[in-house]
């Protein structure tokens, strides 16, 4: 057996047997969510110690190199403005539709109708009140807010200390400009390049070692997940709710991204989707895209097609701001609480077009680790009362703790968007491969 495949077979294996001890031998339908809680979390620290934490110690200076070395490598502002235009592009039009399939599919399915709120309430207030609304309250309030929160990470004070903080944007944005600044420098600036090109394949052996320990991380981090939530409480009564995003996430992996990729990219995207099956599970497992990206940098290289020069600009900026997944769980999510909160029919036009509009920049200013479109998705909220407000001022307005509802099942769903997210940053980097071919 090659190496490749041995290794994708030790990580299903670890992902299987993660799902089995989770369910059988963590999980306990007798015990409070705190006492689950507590007896996964010497599993997910076991998990976060030998695989999670060792990915992201790469994750700054592999952001910062590979994005160097991407803008170095392509040469030209004016080449680097159409590759930079063409993945802004890619980003936008991708997030933009699957919102507007995440929206489409809840209207037509209306997963909260009927769903009666009383009976949700307690565990929804309790759930917001312990795990939520102190995240809700370091994040901006609106769209306006998170607008002015992106430039600011697109324009850093103080680079070292965004790459201390881990604002993976301001490490990005701080890349592309040095890089241009070498290109522009010319031959004096050639040691300097060969220096962060050589950083660069040292980071990526150690990517490749790292990879190695992901069998048994992934069996950790999924045997606390499972052990925390429990496989038969998906489906409860907001069972409806989960299979939505699920079949949109899966509509938008299979059918929406192959499409544009083989349009674009001239690529077969099904068997492109199997040779990065390593990201898939990565992905899938640690529910993180900025942990899953020294793997996707790796795998795109490698097994995907995709040239270096495509890989190292698209795939560190797309794990930023390119979030189809989260775009399309925030629609469904916020239109589900909105149903079940509100009489049929008062979300409009208009309202579901400020949800397509708030979701696609929240999910532009998500963060890459996991849950945080439970953070973002108070933006969208906010911004769907405001407007109802409008409508008709007597409409009450959507408590901000009804997220609570979906915590409890968020875990899982976080595993599935992230898969949607990763793999739309791949495909991006083999569009873009044809306009950044390496040499």
């Amino acid at each position: 057996m090659k190496r490749e495949h041995l290794l994708t077979f030790l990580i299903l294996l670890g992902l299987t047997a993660g799902i089995v001890i989770g369910q059988f031998y963590i999980y306990d339908p007798n015990l409070s969510p705190d006492a689950l809680n507590a007896e996964a979390r010497p599993w997910q620290l076991a998990g976060d110690l030998i695989f999670i934490r060792p990915l992201m110690m790469l994750i700054v200076p592999l952001v910062f190199v590979s994005v160097l070395t991407g803008v170095t490598s392509i040469g030209e502002p004016q080449r680097l403005g159409l590759v930079g235009g063409a993945t802004a592009l890619y980003v936008l039009g991708t997030t933009l539709i699957a919102v507007v399939l995440g929206l489409v599919l809840v209207t037509i399915i209306q997963p909260g109708a009927g769903v009666q709120l009383e009976q949700l309430s307690a565990t929804g207030r309790a759930a917001f009140e312990e795990s939520v609304s102190g995240k809700i309250g370091t994040a901006p309030a609106d769209v306006g807010a998170s607008l002015v929160n992106l430039v600011r990470q697109v324009i850093p004070d103080n680079p070292l200390k965004a790459a201390v903080d881990g604002a993976v944007l301001s490490v990005v944005m701080f890349a592309l400009l040095l890089g241009l600044a070498l290109v522009m420098a010319g031959e004096p600036a050639r040691p300097a390049v060969k220096f962060f090109e050589a950083l660069f394949q040292a980071l990526m052996k150690l990517v490749i070692w790292i990879i190695w320990l992901a069998p048994v991380g992934v069996l950790f981090i999924v045997a606390g997940r499972v052990g925390e939530v429990g496989l038969g409480n998906l489906a409860g009564p907001i069972g409806k709710y989960m299979l939505v995003v699920a079949i949109g996430l899966a509509l938008h992996l299979f059918v929406i991204l192959p499409i544009i990729l083989w349009v674009f990219g001239r690529t077969n995207p099904y068997a492109f989707l199997w040779r990065l099956r390593k990201v898939i599970l990565t992905a899938f497992s640690t529910s993180s895209s900025n942990a899953t990206l020294p793997v996707t940098l790796e795998e795109c290289q490698l097994h995907g097609g995709c040239s270096r020069r495509a890989t190292n600009f698209v795939v560190p900026l797309g794990a930023t701001v390119n979030m189809n997944g989260t775009a399309l769980y925030e629609a469904v999510a916020v239109s589900f609480l909105f149903q079940m909160f509100l009489p049929p029919g008062t979300l409009g036009l208009g309202q579901q077009l400020i949800i397509l509009i708030t979701a696609t920049l929240a999910a532009v200013g998500a963060a890459g680790i996991p849950s945080a479109g439970l953070v973002t998705m108070a933006i969208v909220i906010n911004a769907t009362n405001q407007s109802l407000k409008v409508v008709n001022p007597d409409i009450p307005e959507l408590p901000m703790w009804t997220i609570g509802i979906i915590y409890g099942v968020d875990r899982v769903l976080d595993m599935l968007r992230t898969t949607v997210n990763v793999m739309g940053d791949a495909m991006g980097a083999r569009i873009i491969t044809r306009l950044a071919q390496d040499e």
